[in-house]
């Protein structure tokens, strides 16, 4: 079927744009790439001007484009592929010798102040591009019609500067005017913006034949220009279909405006002195400065397991393969390898489950075949840099749902006394308990009208065992529900009315409680902040030092993550 849709692709796109070669296609997105140097002169300490700025950069002024190709002298070894800077003037001949009709190149649009590919080595993005697989002659006219859509609409998509033929899909290349300089929370705000726009372009049977859409992070290597496609047998092409774009262009197609990049919101170092750091962060000045381990700490992940195994996160993640489709079985493989870091699960283990699992994915039927050498690609991810994985580009990646524990890390008897406590303090320390049974009941009938929204009274009677009389009274209660929520969502907890406090006691106790807490914490890390004891805070606010302590850790970490993410 690929080589059906490569076909009928090709046959349009060439009919109405121009094709570009590889060569050209990749000195247009990185105009700037370094050029050689004579390696037997050390440039930081030559003296000769053009040989520290023309040829060497070493203000990371122009940072390089880094591609991988298959070397036939790796053949029958463990080494899958070789990693090269793509430089300006031996480009020609490169390209050539590494990527011209090589079955296996991949290069991204980002350009790295390292020989290493590594998003945290990127420094620069020259173009953001997407990924779509399973797209025939019907989809890619959908395609170039929503492209062709006035404004920013439904379902319209930006015209790419680039759409290239990946030999089973489309890659849509959207080049820069100016590379994006990554900020690292500016990495985290164009992942959001790829993450938002990858759902909005993948539409089953309209953009893609395959169901589940597939997300990718935005240093995802692809197929270069001028290869071919190893699986299929297809050159990858590619055709000029517009201009070069602005970021703020792509933000106007985004489909949450939160998930829109904010340039000028970009890193901001800690003004915190490395004495002051000393003193209110030991274990990270211990850990950071004086041992030099700038890597992010390890979530203690054996130590939160109930019971005597270990492995048990990785071991309930093997056990998510039966949610598992097609599209996602490379990235459920690749998480797999992330649990096995976050577990500190051996590498000789892994590769022995990887193996067993891949006998099992490879039953799952797709246009795309698994290989071996997904396996492997996948166990690159076994890497100090995936310990800290979240939750959320998990499920994106594979499209299983993972419920989150919403004690926020504390053991059951800790999180019981902060809930009893946060609790006393919203029933302002009054007795709290019902003791004539009516709100119960009323919560009855209102829960059971939530999950049947169109049922009968009858009904409501012979599911919940109340009498006719008790349903009655309560039937209407849900009405005006909507509008308390939005009150209490939207005033102080001084101002809530005795019918506020007894609809908050009540369904929506817990989600008070959460609202409390919040304040309550913000309360704390404010005093922190201004230079307040454990001891003063707890005596101020009339809570446990314990609660303090909980919070005075959270402060620590998020004032980590602030300086780490921007």
């Amino acid at each position: 079927m690929s080589t059906q849709n490569y076909d009928e692709c090709y046959e349009v796109l060439s009919n109405m744009y121009e094709e570009v070669n590889g060569e050209d296609f990749y000195r247009y997105i990185f105009p700037n790439n370094e050029n050689s140097y004579d390696k037997s002169v050390d440039p930081d300490k030559s003296t000769d001007d053009k040989v520290r700025y023309s040829y060497h950069y070493t203000d990371y002024s122009h940072p390089n484009a880094i591609y991988l190709y298959k070397d036939e002298r790796d053949a029958g070894t463990k080494r899958r592929l070789r990693r090269r800077v793509m430089l300006n003037d031996t480009w020609s001949e490169d390209y050539m010798t590494y990527v011209e009709r090589n079955e296996m190149t991949l290069c991204s649009g980002l350009t790295y102040h390292s020989r290493s590919n590594k998003l945290q080595y990127a420094q620069n993005m020259n173009a953001l591009i997407f990924d779509l697989d399973g797209v025939g002659k019907r989809q890619l006219n959908v395609i170039l019609g929503r492209i062709a859509f006035e404004g920013t609409g439904y379902r319209s998509i930006p015209k790419p500067t680039f759409i290239v033929l990946s030999g089973k899909g489309l890659h849509l290349y959207y080049v820069f005017k100016e590379p994006i300089a990554l900020y690292p929370n500016i990495k985290i705000q164009l992942k959001s913006l790829k993450y938002d726009l990858t759902f909005k372009i993948w539409e089953y049977k309209e953009t893609s034949q395959f169901r589940d859409i597939q997300y990718q992070s935005i240093g995802q290597g692809f197929r270069m220009v001028g290869s071919v496609n190893n699986k299929y047998g297809n050159e990858v092409v590619a055709f000029r279909i517009g201009d070069k774009v602005t970021l703020e262009y792509l933000n106007e197609y985004a489909t949450k405006p939160e998930n829109r990049v904010q340039v000028n919101r970009r890193y901001r170092p800690s003004k915190v002195s490395r004495e002051q750091a000393k003193e209110l962060y030991p274990e990270w000045y211990q850990r950071v400065v004086v041992e030099g381990n700038k890597r992010k700490k390890k979530w203690d992940i054996a130590g939160k397991v109930h019971g005597d195994n270990p492995y048990a996160l990785y071991d309930w993640w093997k056990g998510q393969i039966e949610q598992i489709r097609g599209g996602h079985r490379y990235f459920f493989l690749m998480c797999l390898v992330i649990y096995a870091c976050k577990c500190d699960v051996p590498k000789k283990k892994l590769k022995a489950d990887m193996q067993e699992i891949y006998k099992e994915l490879r039953k799952i039927q797709h246009d795309n075949k698994l290989t071996q050498e997904d396996v492997e690609s996948a166990m690159e991810c076994y890497d100090e840099e995936y310990y800290n994985f979240t939750l959320d580009d998990i499920e994106l990646l594979t499209d299983v749902h993972i419920e989150r524990n919403k004690r926020n890390g504390r053991k059951q008897a800790d999180h019981i006394k902060l809930m009893n406590f946060v609790r006393d303090e919203l029933n302002h320390n009054t007795d709290w308990r019902n003791t004539d049974g009516r709100p119960e009941k009323k919560m009855i009938v209102w829960e059971w009208r939530k999950q049947h929204p169109d049922g009968k009274k009858i009904e409501c009677e012979k599911d919940t065992g109340l009498s006719r009389h008790t349903v009655l009274k309560w039937w209407d209660v849900h009405i005006g529900l909507k509008e308390r929520q939005e009150r209490i969502d939207n005033l102080p907890m001084s101002e809530w009315t005795d019918a506020d406090w007894d609809y908050a006691n009540s369904e929506m106790y817990e989600s008070c409680m959460e609202d409390y807490t919040m304040t309550l914490k913000n309360w704390i890390m404010g005093g922190l902040s201004s230079g307040k004891s454990i001891d003063e805070l707890a005596e101020e606010y009339q809570c446990p030092v314990s609660v303090v302590k909980e919070y005075a850790e959270l402060k620590k970490y998020l004032d980590k993550r602030l300086r780490t993410n921007g």
